[in-house]
């Protein structure tokens, strides 16, 4: 390939964007509609290094060159670059890249004036999936809301399993578990249906029949239904590997390992977790092996290796800031506070949870508020608390679960809770409080 790559920029430095973009790019680089180079070779680097060169002052803030006469490119050509370029970005630094927004921005408005709904889906999506990251809901409802009216106008049952997915992606984020589960269902029956023709967008890194299972499967298990989540999400990955679509599979995978988590089987997180970074390190999606190691350092510690398992989580949450995504830091923190107090290191898993639920209430993702408040709860036991500190963070996340609808964890609060109560007779006759973590 790298004589291609050459040949791309080479033709850039000569203003002959056009035939660069069509003749070299697309037809020998991504041989057409294939994708090769991204999706066969993992070349999304190389990519962006070659897409560079058709911007202004080779940066991905400017416009495009426009190039002269015969090798002016069209707004069909902009739309093009700017949606490869976003999406390699996205791939290559996370849905929080403000550059690869930018992109998306500037691919909405070409099709706006193009009256492109299919690649206005993509632009739309990328942006949701900026303001998801960067901890902005209103605005991500906001996008996903109007994602679902463009798909009703249009009619188009492929456009409406990405709005419903992007409308249960945004709720399930608040913390509205019951809205969510109504919406990806939808998603689901319509791609059940057999009326979608065409699950994928050109260009569109993730399957949205991959994604609505998934999430899908998710929303189950909050509600308590663990067989049927775990059918979904084989589902999901069973039908990624079959559509060869290693994003959505490094997706799927990444669902796998967060039910393990949720079920609490260490074995099959470190499993999970292995395939993903491995899968990801093999195709270039850093933001997936960085959430496959801190999962695999949970793993770990609850395996025993405390110190190993601690300095995975701590290096991944350090890149996943780097990143500068903030979406499902909560959640990762609570992982990183579990390892700490395994380590006997209490005093620092509090910091983690107390700095997680500052998250929170600024962010408003309250989708793993409740197992926040029962950690808490756990870990001011084990320092000899106040008690009334200890009672009201059971109490608090047994409360919010249920107003979530999220079954499982008001299961585990109100399990863990009587736990408490019961050792608190017995420590009444000088027995210690010895809590387990879940």
């Amino acid at each position: 390939m790298e004589p291609l790559f050459s040949a791309v920029i080479c033709g850039c430095h000569a203003a002959l964007f056009r035939e660069a973009l069509h003749e070299v790019y697309i037809a020998r680089i991504q041989r057409g509609d294939a994708s090769y180079a991204a999706e066969v070779l993992g070349a999304r680097g190389a990519l962006l290094s070659v897409l560079i060169h058709f911007f202004k002052h080779a940066s991905w803030e400017s416009p495009v060159e426009m190039g002269v006469e015969e090798q002016s490119l069209t707004a069909d050509d902009q739309i093009i670059i700017f949606t490869q370029a976003a999406l390699y970005l996205s791939a290559l630094r996370g849905h929080a890249s403000m550059e690869a927004r930018i992109c998306y921005e500037r691919v909405e408005s070409l099709c706006n004036s193009l009256n492109r709904p299919q690649l206005l889906y993509v632009a739309l999506t990328g942006q949701w999936r900026y303001y998801y990251k960067t901890n902005n809901p209103s605005v991500a409802l906001q996008i996903a809301e109007r994602v679902h009216s463009m798909a009703q106008e249009q009619d188009d049952p492929a456009l409406m399993i990405g709005a419903y997915n992007h409308l249960a992606g945004t709720l399930l984020y608040l913390g509205d578990i019951g809205t969510a589960h109504k919406h990806v269902m939808r998603s689901v029956q319509i791609w059940r249906s057999g009326s979608v023709q065409s699950h994928a967008v050109e260009g569109e890194l993730e399957s949205r029949a991959v994604v609505c299972l998934g999430l899908a499967a998710i929303c189950e298990w909050h509600l308590g239904k663990i067989a049927s989540c775990q059918a979904l999400i084989d589902e999901a990955i069973s039908l990624a590997k079959e559509l060869n679509d290693m994003s959505a599979l490094a997706l799927a995978l990444q669902w796998a390992t967060n039910l393990a988590y949720y079920e609490r089987n260490p074995a099959d997180v470190e499993r999970l977790a292995s395939d993903s970074i491995e899968l990801s390190t093999r195709y270039s999606f850093p933001h997936w092996v960085t959430h496959g190691t801190i999962l695999r350092g949970w793993a770990r510690s609850a395996l025993g290796d405390t110190a190993e398992g601690i300095a995975w989580i701590e290096d991944g949450i350090r890149d996943f800031r780097v990143a500068g995504a903030i979406q499902e830091l909560p959640f990762l923190l609570a992982l990183k506070a579990e390892a700490l107090h395994l380590g006997g290191r209490t005093s620092e898993a509090l910091e983690a949870i107390r700095e997680a639920e500052a998250l929170v209430e600024r962010s408003e993702e309250r989708w793993w508020g409740a197992e926040l408040h029962r950690l808490h709860g756990v870990l001011l036991t084990a320092i000899g608390a106040d008690e009334t500190q200890i009672e009201a963070s059971f109490c608090q996340a047994i409360k919010l679960a249920r107003e979530q609808k999220a079954i499982s964890l008001e299961k585990r609060a109100e399990e863990t809770y009587a736990e408490y109560r019961r050792q608190k007779v017995s420590a009444s006759e000088g027995r210690g409080f010895r809590l387990p973590l879940w």
